[in-house]
């Protein structure tokens, strides 16, 4: 059965990156609706219910939650929000591959609270009944409170005009993002020249710019944040696909300054601040 197409946004000239789209993004001019100037398309959400998205390392039955979502997390959010809109598959797919160029940066609410709860699930025993192969047990999961905004921050510079507005687009259709029911509601979006120390900010890599160099905000934390390879494709990350994915191909993973730093920790929680 073919797709239904709904309305996509308006068309641009597919260009590769210019000395003139690089000017372009220093001037007023709206690009995708959002005017400018600024090279940082920042969207702003309000988290309506509790986060929670795992770590890579984490297993199923320790699920401990990062507090930010990843950039695979966050990209994964708008592809998903562009098959909902009814675009075409060569329009995701070519949407992923534009995403991987994408550097990507999050600011968290200034306030957040885990919450460590152990929850009864019902998983698969290895000598099950056949006929009851599940079997009640317990989990360990972590989830996240929020009052503030998550701000998430693109980088239009390294991606032409027609992928900087797919993005702008496709932004405020985004409702849940890491498990799903973590739901999340569009309050805004904007365009501004450079990040402030509230955002995320990848770790120096060895031989490169020293800690002690870097503009480091008053609280914060380490974390291991996956992202899109720079090889990412549709046809390799898709669920639905027997593609094996290749780590540093399709998918990276980049140790994440997170602008949160734990103040207080008790039997049933830990409290961060920005």
């Amino acid at each position: 059965m073919a797709r239904r197409k709904n309305s996509e946004p308006p068309e641009a000239t597919a260009t590769a990156p210019s000395e003139a789209w690089q000017a372009a993004l220093d001037t007023s001019r709206a690009i995708g609706g959002v005017p400018g100037p600024g090279r940082w398309l920042v969207v702003g959400y309000l988290p309506t219910a509790l986060f929670s998205l795992k770590a890579s390392t984490a297993t199923s039955s320790v699920g401990k939650t990062l507090l930010v979502p990843t950039g695979y997390a966050i990209k994964m959010a708008l592809v998903d929000a562009a098959f909902r809109a009814g675009l075409a598959d060569e329009v995701c797919a070519d949407l992923v591959r534009s995403l991987a160029r994408v550097d990507r940066r999050i600011s968290p609410p200034a306030y957040a609270v885990v919450t460590h709860t152990f929850v009864k699930i019902r998983q698969e025993s290895r000598d099950a009944d056949p006929l009851r192969p599940y079997g009640p047990s317990i989990a360990y999961r972590e989830f996240v409170y929020y009052q503030g905004l998550w701000r998430w921050a693109f980088d239009l510079a390294h991606v032409d005009e027609q992928a900087a507005q797919r993005i702008a687009f496709l932004a405020p259709r985004v409702n849940y993002v890491g498990k799903r029911g973590s739901f999340v509601q569009f309050t805004g979006v904007r365009r501004i020249v450079d990040l402030s120390a509230e955002f995320t900010l990848p770790m120096p890599q060895p031989g490169g710019e020293p800690m002690t160099t870097m503009r480091l905000p008053r609280r914060w934390h380490g974390a291991i944040l996956d992202d899109f390879g720079p090889e990412a494709d549709l046809a390799v990350l898709s669920s639905f696909s027997s593609a094996k994915i290749s780590r540093e191909r399709h998918r990276r993973f980049v140790h994440t300054l997170v602008p949160l730093g734990l103040v207080s920790s008790g039997p049933g929680f830990s409290y961060y601040e920005a």
